[in-house]
């Protein structure tokens, strides 16, 4: 079992690098990686300037979204003991995107607090697919639907701003669901915050191996269940609206590598975790990378690259779920 899953790790991280660097090269400027490395060591290479101050940052913020979601995901789902749980879906990314337009469009001056409008955003989100889908218990279908309603709430009311005229929110990097226009600052600000979230989840693995049992069982184990859900929720939520804030609302990066992690490397958190680090900046950097190249110039957003490969995803997984038909 130990040689798969180092296995598994090394592959994640060779497809990793040859990703990064073949997104690096390619695009509306192309150049060779012996071009790109010169130009990087010496200087002088203008093309290599313009890629190391515009495709640099996209990528490693790519990298970051990737992971920051996954983690999400995962927690989530170990919160909610429901596959289908995932940030975009279940409306946290686009209630965190709603308040924190909400919040720059009549408050420009507090931009710089858009993570922090963004995270309460996503708890009020949160919060409402909790209280709204809660009948004796969490079902899975039940929470996906009032999941997906809620989403459709708060991204109805985001999109009205353009047509209210109180903001021109296509400038805004909140509403763009895409990597584009990102800058070293955006890599500071996700990865300052990713950081203490990843550190986080690292500290409450432990509870979410547990949550993973009867909630009797685990108070027998000492667990406090209620507590934990709440703070492993809010770590969940916190990475999620932070991204969102961001990137954008990117949904199914969430729903698919914890999936993923558990067929390659197994249910335990203290290994699923890292795991889905990995994968997650494997596959958003690749969907980034793809709407990048596909149609260059022109691009697609990456958002819309994980809604082609999500949405059959989900319902193959509501397909072969049995349990979503209880209650």
């Amino acid at each position: 079992m130990k040689k798969k899953v180092w296995l598994s790790f090394t592959i994640v991280v060779v497809l990793l690098m040859a990703v990064v660097l073949f997104s690096m090269v390619s695009g509306s400027i192309n150049i060779s990686a012996v071009e790109l490395f010169k130009g990087l060591l010496f200087g002088g290479h203008e093309e290599v300037e313009v890629i190391k101050n515009m495709r640099f940052p996209r990528i490693i913020v790519s990298l970051l979204a990737g992971a920051n979601l996954a983690v999400s995901g995962l927690l989530l789902q170990a919160v909610m003991r429901n596959p289908l749980a995932e940030a975009g879906i279940i409306g946290i990314s686009s209630g965190a995107n709603f308040v924190a337009l909400t919040m720059i469009s009549f408050f420009p001056t507090l931009f710089f607090w858009m993570p922090l409008f963004a995270f309460l955003g996503g708890m009020l989100a949160c919060f409402l697919v909790y209280s709204l889908s809660w009948k004796s218990g969490l079902q899975p279908l039940r929470l996906i639907l009032v999941g997906v309603a809620v989403n459709a709430i708060f991204t109805a009311l985001y999109e009205s701003f353009d047509y209210r005229g109180y903001t021109t929110t296509s400038s805004v990097k909140a509403t763009a669901s895409a990597l584009s226009q990102q800058t070293w600052d955006d890599v500071q600000i996700l990865t300052i915050y990713g950081l203490i979230g990843f550190i986080l989840s690292f500290c409450v693995y432990s509870w979410c191996n547990v949550l993973a049992l009867q909630d009797k069982t685990a108070r027998n184990l000492g667990i406090h269940v209620t507590r934990a859900r709440v703070v492993i929720s809010l770590i969940a939520v916190y990475l999620a609206s932070v991204t969102t804030a961001t990137v954008g609302v990117i949904a199914f990066v969430g729903l698919l590598i914890p999936h993923i992690g558990r067929l390659i490397v197994g249910s335990d958190y203290k290994i699923l975790l890292p795991f889905s680090i990995l994968s997650g900046a494997l596959l958003m950097v690749t969907a980034d990378t793809i709407g990048r190249v596909l149609l260059a110039p022109a691009e697609l957003p990456a958002s819309i690259i994980m809604a082609l490969i999500g949405g059959p995803f989900l319902i193959l997984l509501i397909r072969r779920s049995d349990r979503i038909y209880e209650g």
